[in-house]
């Protein structure tokens, strides 16, 4: 069984993090790879709605775990006292993957994409005097005057999705078995 390889989409609120991630995950899934998603969340996930029954496991019945089975699809909701890290959350639950793509978890050591776009600031997260610049792979941008010492792709490119996607199996972090 081939390693498990991990990259994190990273980038300030509302930069299109989630777009990028999504459009990776389908590129990389086209080509017959086994893709998993992890998402690093600043609030709590939404469990259903007021009343249903899985909200109840978990808001009245206060279940250290809840399951919910349903057809094509399964969600594990599960209370935890410390935040955990992306290397232990991908061994826990995403086995078998051949690569995962981590949207945030940006301050860990993890080959890092960035999406950068204007309407979010004027500097991308990217910073060279800090020790983990080294983690970036790549940044996609609308600032059509950025530079970086790494692959800069613009919006408006041809093809760059399917040169990015070559990009993030290459450089992604090899995990440990």
């Amino acid at each position: 069984m081939a390693a498990t390889r991990m990259i994190s989409i990273v980038g300030k609120k509302n930069a299109g993090k989630t777009t990028l991630l999504v459009a990776l995950a389908a590129e990389l899934a086209r080509r017959k790879f086994r893709v998993m998603t992890l998402k690093h969340g600043t609030h709590a996930a939404d469990m259903d709605q007021k009343g249903k029954d899985t909200w109840r496991h978990w808001h009245e019945g206060k279940a250290e775990r809840v399951l919910l089975e349903a057809p094509g699809q399964r969600v594990l909701f599960e209370r935890t006292q410390v935040e955990s890290d992306p290397f232990t959350l991908a061994k826990r639950y995403l086995d078998g993957a051949d690569i995962i793509l981590v949207e945030g978890f940006s301050a860990h050591p993890l080959p890092k994409i960035e999406v950068y776009r204007l309407a979010c600031g004027d500097q991308p997260l990217f910073d060279a005097e800090r020790p983990e610049a080294g983690d970036w792979v790549a940044i996609v941008t609308d600032n059509q005057k950025y530079r970086g010492p790494f692959p800069v792709f613009r919006f408006t490119d041809t093809a760059w999705l399917v040169t990015l996607a070559n990009l993030a199996w290459d450089r992604a972090k090899i995990l440990a078995p």
